[in-house]
């Protein structure tokens, strides 16, 4: 590994700096996560009176506080470099995102990379592991109404049922527009040795740089709310009958009107030299300033197949596709152009505004001090109601 792989030792202000970056952060889940969640509970009557109104500035918040998260790693010089397709059409519309999963560190850096687009974070939801929801930003995600996928043989058909009602139920009333998905369903370092087990076992290319994708959830999207989704064939042929039906009681909307994703966003992440950062090197900042490059490729939604089989080995193909550029980027630096799906976008360093940052933490630490000093009022009024 070159210098900006290596965890610098003779430094004598890397623990001090360390513990620093490690206070601020604990500090700034202090004063941010339970603002959110009050600001959340005080605001829940508008939901009675104009739920649209609600989500909306739940967007906002929720936009604000990703941004606490995109501050730390970019503060510690680690910075995103997109490139490959441009997505600039997919912004706006409804799309799936698909990505490979290397460490704790992928949700951090894609904060990163998507807080200064705007309408992205507020319309996102998010798919992860059931567990993350009992970490210190789970609160936050049950109040955004992103999916906890739950693991393992016994519970995935259940879980898989849920995604599907949860997307009926949550994502299209709610017009989110982007749904993040992690197809290998683990870290690579976790999933690799089962991976290649698996892919002897069946006669498949045995992978180094990614693991293959799991499809059940991906099923379920394209099911739900893709272009030959049962929900949308349903709506088509109302359209034409003149008949009730499912679809369009979902979407409150005319039958040929129903959401519908519009594309698949494939995104590569590429660390350097093949060493993912990991959340302890966002918190400490005690790795080099390095760039993590994304690489983009926008499929549209039509293109992708429907049937199971077909999916699957379109899911395959694409991860074949990752281990391929993967194994170009570690070994150039960079990834090649010729892996991009349309027009070529070169590099960019994504930019992150220092002021917004600074604006949002008076925002949040003015917050607190109000809420703080409304529990205390209501605890000394109701301190002299019983005493």
């Amino acid at each position: 590994m070159d210098n900006t792989g290596e965890i610098s030792r003779n430094r004598w202000y890397e623990i001090p700096r360390g513990i620093l970056r490690l206070c601020f952060i604990l500090l700034n889940n202090v004063y941010c996560i339970p603002t959110y969640v009050i600001w959340m509970l005080t605001l829940w009557p508008l939901r009675k009176f104009n739920s649209e109104v609600y989500w909306k500035l739940e967007g906002y918040f929720f936009h604000w506080l990703l941004a606490m998260v995109s501050l730390w790693s970019y503060s510690a010089g680690y910075d995103i470099v997109e490139v490959g397709d441009d997505i600039s059409e997919c912004l706006e519309e409804k799309t799936l995102i698909i990505a490979n999963h290397q460490s704790t560190a992928d949700v951090p850096l894609l904060f990163a990379c998507f807080n200064p687009k705007k309408h992205v974070l507020p319309n996102i939801m998010w798919i992860m592991d059931s567990l993350f929801k009992y970490t210190n930003f789970g609160v936050v995600s049950v109040l955004h109404k992103d999916f906890f996928i739950m693991s393992g043989k016994t519970k995935r058909d259940q879980s898989l049922q849920q995604l599907a009602k949860h997307i009926i139920d949550t994502y299209i009333p709610l017009k989110r527009r982007w749904m993040v998905l992690f197809p290998e369903g683990g870290f690579l370092r976790k999933r690799k040795a089962v991976s290649q087990k698996y892919a002897e076992k069946m006669s498949l290319p045995k992978l180094e740089n990614v693991s293959l994708p799991r499809v059940g959830a991906m099923q379920v999207i394209m099911d739900t709310v893709g272009p030959n989704s049962a929900i949308n064939n349903n709506a088509n042929m109302t359209a034409t009958t003149g008949k009730n039906s499912m679809g369009s009681q979902l979407s409150g909307k005319k039958p040929n009107s129903l959401p519908q994703l519009q594309y698949v966003l494939d995104i590569t992440i590429g660390y350097p030299n093949g060493w993912p950062i990991d959340l302890s090197h966002i918190v400490f900042g005690n790795r080099q300033p390095c760039q993590t490059v994304i690489f983009y490729r926008v499929y549209n939604a039509k293109e992708v197949p429907h049937n199971p089989e077909t999916l699957t080995q379109w899911l395959y193909d694409r991860w074949q596709e990752k281990e391929r550029m993967l194994e170009y980027f570690y070994e150039n630096g960079e990834f090649s152009a010729d892996f991009a799906c349309h027009s070529y976008q070169p590099p960019k360093v994504v930019v992150q505004d220092y002021l917004r940052f600074i604006i949002l933490h008076a925002f949040f630490i003015a917050s607190t001090y109000v809420h703080v000093q409304m529990l205390a009022a209501f605890y000394n009024y109701y301190h002299q109601l019983v005493y």
